[in-house]
């Protein structure tokens, strides 16, 4: 892969991944049923070795990985060492890593969780961070100026997959327009004039239909879950993004991971799982 400079804008890095390898976010979700599949132990040794089994196997030709926090967390200090690891082999591969970690609240807690995953001296500095907007928008402002000084990126939840977040996210504001809605504009103003990509995303489920009423040009990347075990399949993305399919990050976890320890296994999940995102994308 092409090097970059780390302040080059996450947009721009994204977009040159995924042209390169392929439009494809692998989860590494190191869930107890996971590694009791894998033949380990739900202990700090047994996540040591699904993580790096994972990094060995596609850390060289998948563009996105997105390691979801909490499974390393519930570890403790030792968990936090292993994702530390795996975030730093990953992006030394030239692979982006975007931190599941869906954090979110104001003023100086809000700066230091954006210190924690996208400050360029963090031991966990990622190209990208999740983050819930839903103490206002505006309470994600410290995280927004560190992602633009550090050349990082955020994906805001904005149209999330699971059932309950419908109450929230399409409910409608007096001006009409649902929270969702709001959320996507916003990220469409912080986006204006980047070329050829934003670096200010929107997590949108893949599960979840005809989207065609809300406005997901944002000029900037959708991250989108669901592919996979929870239903979604390449051949639907064109139908739930429309024209904004071309900036959809589609993640993959369960349907990846299953294939493991074997890493000649999981490298065949990943490739093919690409391949059919490409074909149905478009950018073959």
């Amino acid at each position: 892969m092409t090097s970059m400079s780390a302040l080059e804008p996450f947009g721009t890095r994204l977009r040159h991944a995924m042209d390169e390898r392929g439009p494809l976010c692998v989860g590494i979700d190191p869930h107890a049923s996971l590694l009791s599949a894998w033949g380990l132990n739900d202990d700090v040794a047994g996540l040591e070795k699904f993580t790096g089994t994972v990094v060995e196997a596609l850390a060289g030709t998948v563009a996105v990985f997105k390691p979801q926090s909490a499974f390393f967390e519930r570890f403790g200090s030792r968990g936090i060492a292993v994702l530390e690891k795996a975030v730093q082999e990953l992006r030394a591969a030239g692979a982006l890593v975007v931190m599941d970690a869906k954090r979110g609240d104001i003023g100086s807690t809000m700066a230091a969780y954006a210190e924690t995953f996208l400050h360029k001296d963090s031991p966990l500095f990622s190209d990208a961070l999740t983050v819930s907007p839903y103490l206002g928008y505006g309470s994600l402002k410290p995280a927004v100026d560190l992602a633009r000084e550090n050349g990082t990126g955020l994906f805001v939840l904005a149209l999330t997959s699971n059932p309950e977040g419908a109450e929230v996210q399409h409910a409608v504001r007096e001006d009409g327009r649902t929270i969702g809605a709001t959320m996507l504009g916003h990220l469409a103003a912080e986006n204006a004039g980047a070329r050829p990509l934003g670096s200010f995303g929107a997590v949108v489920g893949a599960t979840l239909g005809d989207l065609s009423s809300y406005d997901l040009a944002v000029n900037g990347p959708l991250l989108a879950p669901g592919i996979g075990a929870q239903g979604a399949t390449p051949a639907d993305l064109p139908g739930v993004f429309g024209d904004a399919v071309r900036n959809v990050v589609p993640s993959v976890s369960r349907g990846v991971l299953r294939h493991g320890p074997d890493v000649a296994g999981l490298r065949v999940a990943a490739s093919r799982f690409a391949d059919e995102i490409r074909e149905a994308v478009g950018s073959v």
